[in-house]
């Protein structure tokens, strides 16, 4: 089987380039298996062979992860860059478009080749999961399914949505998690409405929803899940709103297969909202990829023309927003199978009033 850098290395010749430079921090460890701060070296692949840029911080760590791969030690990253390019007779760089203004305004002034900006050449590699990647992801998405549930066990009145966030973040460390890939947010009454509030010193009070959101990792890769709960009874517009998120949610993972386009997916869910006369509260797309980052392809939603493949994992996420009165959004994580999905998160789905 190809190495992930020798995958990379035959889209050369469609892309009319003879060399890339890596300076993604996910894309160097999905390449090379290890990576760098940002700005602090770059992985340089060519047509002929890979060499790892960055200075003697890395030396000693790089040495043991990634033993096989040559290592170039200067703080002079992108001249280390342009000596190697002209050695090995390279004549086309692709660059991402992670890099800063500055790193480009050097290439374009000093190096031997000509550039190229590239969009997504890796993070179209990284969509398809190979079997450890998703074992990872299952791995990730069972424990953040578990602690989002225990959570619901300690949820009540007079807790901050700091203090539950906090609760939750503990309890994944302890059980294996290595961190979270994004702020863990908890909202609560009005604040629900936000759909990226952070957790802040409110307290929960009674008959409020509560909107969970958190993504942790586990062996390198990420979960994403949401739930919303209430504490007490929430009222007849909130409850009638969860039952049909639940519902769109349902129909939009129940199409979820290879083939089927972003777009078509968020359409779904769009429609049957709109038909229960929540269109408008629907602020924000139907769902991503998830992997090495919180957020990769593909995309979901509306006019998206990313094609659902077998073996990426997908979040479905609909929810929806009432200003001064709440919200609430419910997400799991799919695994597109070859013959349709697979749903990786287990936490429950029901409106839960504690």
């Amino acid at each position: 089987m190809s190495t992930r850098i020798e995958r990379l290395q035959a889209q050369f010749d469609r892309l009319s380039i003879d060399s890339f430079l890596v300076s993604s921090a996910s894309n160097q460890q999905y390449l090379a298996g290890a990576s760098v701060e940002g700005g602090d070296g770059y992985l340089l692949v060519t047509a002929k062979d890979a060499v790892f840029i960055t200075d003697a911080r890395y030396l000693t760590e790089l040495k043991e992860t990634i033993p096989d791969m040559p290592l170039a030690i200067t703080r002079d990253y992108l001249q280390a860059a342009n000596d190697h390019l002209q050695a090995v007779g390279a004549t086309v760089l692709g660059i991402e478009d992670s890099l800063s203004l500055s790193e480009y305004q050097w290439l374009d002034e000093h190096l031997w080749t000509d550039i190229v900006p590239l969009a997504g050449v890796v993070d179209n590699l990284r969509q398809i999961k190979e079997p450890t990647e998703i074992a990872a992801i299952r791995k990730a998405t069972t424990l953040t399914s578990q602690g989002v549930t225990a959570l619901l066990d300690q949820l009540h009145v007079g807790m901050s949505e700091r203090q539950a966030a906090q609760w939750l973040e503990h309890w994944m460390g302890d059980h294996g998690s290595t961190g979270t890939s994004f702020e863990t947010i908890v909202a609560s009454g009005k604040r629900s409405a936000w759909p990226h509030g952070s957790a802040s010193d409110k307290l929960l009070a009674d008959h409020d929803m509560v909107t969970i959101d958190c993504g942790f990792y586990v062996d390198g890769y990420t979960s994403d899940v949401t739930r919303t709960v209430a504490l007490g009874d929430p009222g007849e517009l909130l409850k009638s709103a969860y039952q049909a998120v639940q519902t769109t949610q349902e129909k939009i993972m129940a199409a979820v297969k290879p083939g089927v386009t972003g777009g078509e997916l968020d359409k779904i869910g769009r429609d049957y909202l709109t038909t229960q006369g929540y269109g408008e509260a629907f602020i924000h797309g139907t769902g991503h990829g998830i992997g090495l980052d919180i957020h990769e392809g593909p995309n979901i939603g509306r006019g998206w023309p990313d094609v659902m493949a077998a073996n990426e994992v997908i979040t479905v996420e609909p929810g929806v927003y009432f200003a001064d009165q709440g919200g609430l959004r419910i997400e799991d994580d799919l695994l597109v199978t070859p013959e349709g999905h697979e749903t990786l998160t287990t936490a429950p789905r029901n409106l839960i009033i504690l």
